[in-house]
């Protein structure tokens, strides 16, 4: 099965140059980007399913045995990641197919949106840092190709300061690889892992700040974030969805990586915790300040981030299983609220607040989409997101760091009033004219995404015992190097 490794990257680059000698011939473009990115999740299922069962898969690309060959593994964390973004990715793949021609998305659009998966899959995926580094420049190549899909003067100037603050982000990557690679002559996880508990603690610290300065920027961590809220909202809505579920939460996935394996510590970290809870209350501030459904949600991203680095923080088990169920939960729920409000935005032309309204009457379905969605990310029970966060809250009370937990605890409520603001404007109040209905296949793909994130509620428990599995593999740093070297550290 350790042929699925390599799969999963080399079948999206492949079906994105067999749509190239497609042409224009559509048809042959979406039954090529549908079968890629569905391969692509029946291939992260069954790498999940062989991981949980104790047979994570690991490949050395070439026959070039670790470290000196490219390594790609998949252990219970990146089976998990893989799963639940490949699944987005083709929810999203069908949304988009249904909107194609309505948003002057292009010809070419399945070709980056291949391009694409392949560079989120590689990323997850990959056991050394300079692959993930050409993973990341993947992933975000097609990224600012998709982001210039409308090309008015809003995006370019949007788009520009996605792509300047992100290539400034990987030429610090290249400078921690240059740094890593000079002090521990190995760039391979693994090795790293060994290595790096030799390293003297202060270059150790220091590399481990720069690290967390990269990943930060991809992940949007306070104060690295501002390039988000303005970038996000101007694309077209199937680009945003899956930016707003995927990309940053790669970049959450990689500082969890990277933090546990190479800079492992012992006690809580308090630096990791103020990041966070600066993260959470910036983004939901920014959130309430805003009167546009998807600038609200964009804010919303970096507010939910700093929940995800909040179990980071606490470096315990409980608490990084805590974080990677609430990844689970926000990709999912994310994706749909994106989902939800490019369906308002097709109907009405626009999602400011001030301009539509009275949809509960006239779109019911809409609002029975949006209203577990927002639900969740309130953390509201039953919903999955009360679940994730009730994990956080009692590992921060168990390891008495009160102030997060009531930081954590009053940007929920903050977020739920910001939701209130949403459904207030869009759903409450005197009916507005649609401009036009959105395409079936808009809301059947939005339907699939609202079930799965219910799914995700009700098989909360089986997922927090899958994820509390994959925290105690990660933080461990011998069991990785185990798995990949073949020894014990």
């Amino acid at each position: 099965m350790s042929w699925l490794l390599p799969a999963v990257v080399a079948v999206p680059v492949l079906g994105a140059g067999f749509t190239v000698v497609a042409g224009r011939r559509l048809l042959v473009q979406r039954v090529i980007a549908v079968s890629g990115v569905g391969f692509v999740l029946v291939a992260a299922i069954a790498l999940l399913i062989s991981a949980d069962s104790g047979s994570a898969q690991v490949t050395q690309v070439g026959g070039w045995a670790a470290p000196a060959g490219v390594t790609l593994v998949a252990d219970r964390f990146a089976g998990i990641v893989l799963t639940v973004s490949a699944a987005m990715l083709f929810a999203v793949l069908i949304y988009a197919m249904a909107q194609l021609g309505r948003d002057a998305l292009d010809w070419w659009f399945h070709t980056k949106y291949l391009v694409l998966t392949a560079g989120v899959a590689l990323s997850l995926v990959t056991g050394d840092l300079f692959n993930l580094f050409v993973g990341f420049e993947i992933m975000l190549i097609a990224s600012y190709v998709l982001l210039t899909v409308k090309t008015g003067p809003d995006e370019v100037r949007a788009t520009m300061s996605y792509v300047v603050i992100n290539l400034v982000a990987s030429a610090l990557f290249l400078l921690v690889i240059a740094f890593v690679y000079t002090t521990t002559g190995t760039l391979n996880l693994a090795d790293l892992s060994v290595k790096m508990a030799e390293v003297d603690p202060a270059v150790r610290s220091g590399l481990s700040m720069l690290t967390l300065v990269v990943f930060g920027i991809k992940a949007a961590l306070f104060p690295l974030f501002m390039w988000l809220p303005d970038s996000y909202p101007t694309a077209p809505t199937p680009v945003t969805a899956i930016f707003a579920g995927l990309l940053t939460k790669v970049g959450v996935f990689v500082i969890i990586r990277t933090q546990t394996l190479l800079f492992s510590q012992d006690e809580p970290s308090t630096l990791l915790l103020f990041v966070a809870g600066a993260t959470m209350t910036v983004g939901v501030l920014g959130a309430i300040a805003q009167n546009d459904v998807k600038r609200i949600l964009s804010f919303h991203i970096v507010s939910q981030i700093g929940y995800m680095i909040m179990g980071l923080g606490f470096l315990s088990v409980a608490g990084l299983a805590a974080a990677i169920l609430y990844i689970t939960h926000h990709i999912v729920v994310k994706t749909g609220l994106f989902l939800v409000g490019g369906l308002v935005e097709a109907e009405h032309g626009t999602g400011a607040l001030d301009r539509i309204g009275g949809l509960l009457h006239r779109r019911p379905v809409l609002a029975a989409m949006f209203l577990p969605l927002a639900l969740s990310l309130a953390g509201i029970p039953p919903f999955s997101g009360f679940v994730a966060k009730l994990a956080l809250i009692q590992e921060g009370l168990a390891l008495d760091r009160g102030m997060i937990v009531a930081v954590s605890l009053a940007v929920s409520l903050l977020t739920l009033f910001s939701m209130t603001k949403i459904w207030g404007g869009v759903f409450w109040g005197e009916q507005s004219k649609a401009e036009a209905k959105a395409a079936p296949g808009m809301v059947a793909a939005t339907v699939l995404v609202v079930g799965l994130s219910l799914a995700v509620a009700v098989l909360a428990g089986p997922i927090a015992d899958l994820a509390a599995r994959a925290a105690g593999d990660i933080v461990d740093p011998s069991i990785y190097a185990r798995l990949v070297l073949g020894v014990q550290p």
